[in-house]
C-alpha cells in the first residue's frame, strides 16, 4: 500500500516541476495602434502575456491567427520595440478577493491603489465567470431601500434587480449613484467607476461617498486615460468582486459608472483586433459583450446583486445603440431629464418615463395604487402644462389635471431630494399616501 503524501508535499512537488518544465518564449513582430503582434508563442484568447524588458509589460490576447496573437497592452508602450522577447504568464487575469477588500481602492486589474497594506492571505479568482443558470435564480420579491425618494416611490428597485440610469453628459448620473451608495441599506457595495475624470475620484471617495460608505464598499477605479484593456477589465473586475460576496452569502449593490465608456472601450479593442464596425461604429463584439456582463448580476441561491448601470445616452437619444441594448437586457431604467436638472431640479428623475419591471412583485397593492395615481396625475398636468402657463386650461377639463395643479407645489417638493438626505423606507410610502389621498 502507497503511503499517502502530503499537502505541503505535493505543493513542493508541483513547485518543482513547474520550475523545471522549459518555457517557450515569443517576439514582438508588430507593433501597430493599439496592438502588439506576437509570433513564436501559443496562448488562448483570454490569457495573459508579460513583455520583457527594461519594464515588463502585460498585454492580453485579443485575437489568434496563423500570423501570430494580437495582443493588446494592459499599460504604456514606451520602450517596447520589435523584437523585444514575450513569455505566457500561465493563464487568464487573476484576482483576489476576500472580506478584507472592503474599504479598499483597487485599480482596473484588481491591484490596490489606496496605499493600503497588500493583499496577501486572500483567494485568488480568475475574472470570466459565469452567469447563475436561469432556472436557479430565486424570484426577486424584497423591495431594496435606495433612499431616495423618487426611486422608492415610483421606480421601486428588488434585490437582485438590474437597473440603469439613462441620462446625456452633464445630467447627474454619477451624483445620483452617489446618493444611492450612502442611502441603500445593502451589505456591501462594489462601485467600479469606469473611464471616469481622474480630477473626479478622489472627490467621489471623500465628498460623495464618504469614509462610512466606503467602510462598506470596494471601488474599482480605471480613469480615461487608462489602456482600453484595463477599462474594459474593470468591469468584469467589480463584478467578479460583487459575486465573490454574492457566494459568500451577501446581497450586494454593484454600481457601474458607466456602461457606456465599457462598451466604448471594447469597440477600441474590437476594431484595433480587425473587427469590422457595425451600428454607429460598434463593432459585433459589443452586443456580445453586455449581455454576458449584464447577466452575471441578480439573484443566486446564495445571496443577490443588485445592478445599477449608468448609461450615458449620445444627445440625449433614449434610442442610442448602447441604452437600446442595455434596455433590453436590464430589468428597469431610470431616466434622468436635462429640463429638470436645468431647472434645477435634483434628482433630475423623469418619472414618467422611467420604469421598474418587479414593482408589482416588491410592492403592496396599497403603494402600487398610490404610485399609479401619482403616476396619472403627473401625466395629466404634463398634458396640460402649457395651457396653464397662458391661462387657457378651464378648471373641471380634467379632474387628474385639477388634482395634479392644486398639489403641485407639494409633488415636487416630495420628488426633490438634497444629495446628503436619505429617507426611510416607510417614511417614504407614508409621504407618497399622504400626497395622493383626498
Amino acid at each position: 500500500m502507497s503511503t499517502p503524501v502530503s499537502p505541503v508535499l505535493e505543493a513542493v512537488r508541483e513547485r518543482a516541476l513547474a520550475t523545471a518544465r522549459p518555457e517557450r518564449l515569443g517576439r514582438v513582430d508588430e507593433m501597430l495602434g493599439l496592438h502588439l503582434r506576437v509570433t513564436g508563442l501559443r496562448a488562448a484568447v483570454g490569457d495573459l502575456v508579460e513583455v520583457l524588458g527594461a519594464t515588463s509589460l502585460l498585454a492580453e490576447v485579443a485575437a489568434s491567427s496563423s500570423a501570430g496573437l494580437t495582443c493588446l497592452p494592459l499599460g504604456d508602450t514606451r520602450g517596447t520595440s520589435i523584437g523585444a522577447v514575450v513569455r505566457h504568464t500561465g493563464g487568464p487575469l487573476r484576482i483576489r478577493v476576500g472580506e478584507q477588500l472592503a474599504g479598499r481602492v483597487l485599480d482596473g486589474l484588481g491591484r490596490p491603489v489606496d496605499g493600503g497594506p497588500a493583499l496577501h492571505g486572500m483567494a485568488e479568482v480568475t475574472v470570466d465567470n459565469d452567469a447563475p443558470d436561469a432556472l436557479s435564480r430565486p424570484r426577486i420579491d424584497h423591495q431594496l431601500r435606495m433612499g431616495v425618494r423618487a426611486l422608492d416611490a415610483l421606480v421601486p428597485c428588488g434585490r437582485g434587480q438590474r437597473l440603469g440610469i439613462m441620462a446625456g453628459s452633464g445630467v447627474g448620473k454619477s451624483s445620483l449613484l452617489s446618493m444611492i451608495a450612502r442611502g441603500t441599506d445593502a451589505e456591501i457595495s462594489v462601485i467600479a467607476l469606469v473611464g471616469e475624470r481622474g480630477r473626479e475620484v478622489r472627490e467621489f471617495l471623500e465628498n460623495d461617498l464618504g469614509p462610512e460608505g466606503l467602510a462598506r464598499s470596494v471601488v474599482v477605479v480605471a480613469t480615461s486615460d487608462a489602456p482600453p484593456v484595463e477599462r474594459l477589465r474593470a468591469a468584469f473586475v467589480a463584478t467578479r468582486i460583487a459575486e465573490w460576496f454574492r457566494d459568500a452569502g451577501r446581497h450586494v449593490v454593484l454600481m457601474m459608472d458607466s456602461l457606456t465608456r465599457v462598451a466604448m472601450a471594447q469597440r477600441e479593442i474590437g476594431l484595433s483586433a480587425g473587427e469590422p464596425p457595425a451600428t454607429r461604429g460598434y463593432p459585433p463584439s459589443v452586443f456580445g459583450l453586455l449581455p454576458r456582463l449584464l447577466e452575471r448580476a441578480g439573484t443566486s441561491p446564495t445571496g443577490s446583486i443588485t445592478g445599477l448601470y449608468t448609461v450615458l445616452v449620445e444627445g440625449d437619444d433614449m434610442q442610442d445603440p448602447i441604452g437600446d441594448t442595455a434596455r433590453s437586457i436590464l430589468d428597469g431604467h431610470v431616466v434622468l431629464s436635462r429640463r429638470l436638472a436645468t431647472s434645477g431640479h435634483f434628482p433630475s428623475i423623469d418619472v414618467l418615463e422611467s420604469i421598474s419591471r418587479v414593482t408589482s412583485a416588491v410592492t403592496t397593492r396599497d403603494h402600487q395604487a398610490d404610485a399609479t395615481l401619482l403616476r396619472r396625475m403627473l401625466a395629466a398636468h404634463r398634458d396640460v402644462r402649457e395651457l396653464v402657463e397662458i391661462g387657457a386650461y378651464v378648471t373641471g377639463s380634467d379632474p387628474d389635471a385639477d388634482a395634479a395643479i392644486a398639489r403641485m407645489g407639494r409633488i415636487n417638493d416630495f420628488l426633490r431630494q438634497s444629495m446628503d438626505d436619505s429617507t426611510a423606507l416607510e417614511a417614504t410610502r407614508a409621504g407618497l399616501h399622504d400626497l395622493v389621498a383626498s
